[in-house]
């Protein structure tokens, strides 16, 4: 299964030169842990970066700085690792764990932003999954304790 079929579309997003408190302010009005930080290029939205909850913590408070001192562009992590729109679950799962993060923003075939993709987006589908198989084995057991008393 391509890892566009069950990324989230409305990925939250910021430009570069936007403060880390309209920043934080856009987490908290939307209830994510990250912004992707993006560019527009003839009205196509290309991700370049993005900002945890975790990252602006380090940036501002671990350091006493004001959130309007500091840009997106200055904390967004760079360079950015995404997933191809085609890419296959378990591919993405592996990029995940290799490169340590969480998330990834989903790219079409030019680059452009299509949406995004979580550790507990891939967690839901794979206990999904798991539920799935544990009924068909409950069911197959059943079935033989069917046959046997019948």
């Amino acid at each position: 299964m391509p890892i566009a079929d069950i990324c989230s579309r409305g990925v939250i997003i910021a430009s570069p030169d936007d403060s880390l408190r309209s920043v934080a302010e856009l987490m908290r009005q939307h209830h994510v842990g990250s912004v992707v930080v993006t560019r527009d290029a003839n009205g196509v939205v290309y991700p370049v970066g993005i900002i945890t909850d975790r990252d602006i913590v380090l940036a501002l408070v671990a350091k006493n700085v004001s959130p309007d001192a500091v840009s997106a562009g200055d904390v967004m992590s760079e360079p950015l690792e995404t997933a191809d729109e085609n890419d296959e679950i378990w591919q993405v799962l592996e990029r995940m764990r290799n490169r340590g993060v969480r998330r990834l923003p989903v790219v079409g075939l030019r680059g452009e932003l299509i949406g995004i993709v979580s550790a507990d987006d891939l967690l839901e589908l794979v206990a999904e999954e798991l539920v799935s198989l544990a009924r068909i084995i409950n069911r197959e057991q059943r079935q033989e304790v069917s046959r046997r008393s019948g």
